[in-house]
């Protein structure tokens, strides 16, 4: 058998099932085998490959074994002269896998071969080739000199800028997305180390492939699609922590003791740089509304003192520098948190909750401010507050509902997305409850409190040890637990 090729996937069925159409097409004239390793997937990407696809060798594991162990589950298996490794969430061009085969066939010393891959907006994506990760290389890359000077010998190394995208090249590193490798090449230097969960095991291998006495290229002329980071979704600092360990084991494992010791400094600091700004970007995000509000309300409050105080007072004369100091931000920030305990900030919004929000803050404030002779200003001021604040909260609130829903009508709420926990019986009843209640959600499935269900139940989302994935790939909204189970 001329190829085969593994796929590991891991609950981006949508994607996988476009990739092996592609595949289909691009091995109709190899003599081919088709291997998909299922991680323990909760979004039915089993079933669809039973259903669509029954010539594709499925290897379904009962937990998330991470890429390097899923890869060398059908390796082992494989019987082709080469060995390609593709993710799920890449598209193959009709000719690619044959131009690829035609290439290894031609340079007998290729023990890997990696192409030309764009984005999903058919964007070159640098990480068709690679150099080795040396601390300076890295340095160069986690200091940014490495994006200052794409095509410098010295600085771009990394991504190798200085070689050019549309001609082919030997390189250091091949992309796990697309490796291509001779079945002699891996029984020599061996499969992927499993000591990598994710991330870095590419690089580990093209490294092992050169020390074997191969080579590794880079084919300009043969292209895929990558979607880049469907695959391996890169939420929040959780992947910069998986990457760069990665990173820290290879160095460990191939580099000097001085070495390795440099790089792991080198990393460590982006692990703390990276999660520091991210940290940082994720309070600005929360708490964008609340910031809005204040400014608004302070805003206003100004110019409402201003016109207050040469206008209406026994006295005319400017307030003393601490009502815009001290105390008007006092007041909203006992308005802000009356109208949070109120229920204000629900969604949808709900003008009655945020107006008793407000009475209640304006009610505090003003009883305060008996027991405060210098900083009680006029009665008045709180009213005009407190009708500022009401009109601000429901003001940022419903301009938000219009720009997530589309409509400005507040009872137009979306249904929310909800999983039922129980046994398949107790959960159709629960479903049914629900209907007749005219209730606004919308069942996805249910999750089963037994791991021996039928998995490929249409309704069956997974069992509770799925339970975190489950919530993110169907984004869930609710859990409905049944009592009974």
């Amino acid at each position: 058998m001329k190829l085969s090729i593994v796929i590991v996937n891991y609950n981006v069925c949508f994607f996988l099932e476009q990739c092996l159409k592609s595949v289909q097409i691009a091995i109709q004239n190899i003599d081919s085998e088709v291997f998909v390793v299922d991680n323990n997937s909760v979004d039915g990407s089993v079933a669809m490959l039973k259903e669509k696809f029954p010539d594709v060798k499925l290897i379904a594991s009962p937990k998330n074994l991470g890429f390097s162990k899923g890869n060398n589950l059908a390796i082992a298996q494989a019987t082709g002269e080469y060995i390609l490794l593709l993710n799920p969430d890449t598209l193959v061009e009709h000719d690619t896998l044959i131009k690829c085969c035609h290439f290894m066939d031609k340079h007998p010393e290729a023990g890997g071969l990696g192409i030309y891959m764009v984005d999903g907006s058919g964007e070159f994506l640098p990480e068709s080739k690679r150099g080795l990760p040396t601390p300076l290389v890295a340095f160069y890359k986690i200091s940014g000199l490495s994006r200052l000077f794409p095509q410098s010998k010295k600085f771009g190394k990394y991504h190798l800028g200085y070689l050019s995208k549309d001609q082919t090249h030997e390189i250091d590193v091949l992309s796990g997305a697309f490796m291509l490798m001779r079945k002699e090449t891996l029984d020599k230097v061996g499969l992927l180390d499993e000591d990598y969960f994710m991330y870095g095991e590419d690089i580990d291998l093209s490294y092992r492939i050169t020390q074997g006495g191969y080579k590794n290229y880079y084919l300009h002329n043969a292209k895929i699609i990558h979607y880049k980071g469907e695959s391996t979704k890169k939420t929040s600092i959780n992947y910069v922590f998986i990457f760069y360990k990665a990173m820290i084991i290879f160095a460990q494992k191939h580099f000097s003791k001085r070495n390795a010791s440099l790089f792991r400094f080198l990393i460590s600091g982006a692990i703390y740089l990276k999660a520091g700004i991210d940290i940082f970007k994720n309070f600005i995000k929360g708490s964008f509304k609340y910031i809005l509000d204040f400014c608004f309300i302070y805003g206003s409050m100004y110019v409402v003192s201003e016109y207050w105080s040469k206008t209406y007072k026994a006295v005319l004369e400017d307030f003393p520098p601490a009502f815009m100091e001290l105390v008007v931000p006092i007041q909203i920030v006992f308005w802000s948190i009356t109208n949070h305990l109120s229920g204000g900030n629900d969604k949808p919004a709900q003008p009655l909750k945020i107006l008793r929000g407000v009475l209640i803050g304006t009610l505090l404030i003003s009883a305060f401010t008996n027991f405060f002779d210098e900083y009680r200003f006029s009665k008045g001021l709180i009213l005009i507050g407190g009708l500022v604040s009401f009109t601000v909260f429901f003001g940022i609130r419903w301009v938000e509902h219009f720009l997530k829903n589309k409509t400005w009508k507040l009872s137009k709420a979306r249904p929310k997305n909800v999983a039922i926990v129980g046994l398949e019986k107790e959960a159709i009843r629960v479903q049914k409850l629900l209907q007749d209640m005219n209730a606004n959600v919308n069942v996805i499935g249910f999750v089963s409190t037994e791991s021996s269900q039928n998995l490929l139940s249409p309704n069956h989302l997974g069992d509770l040890t799925k339970i975190e994935e489950i919530i993110q790939i169907h984004r869930l909204n609710e859990l409905i637990f049944c009592s009974k189970d």
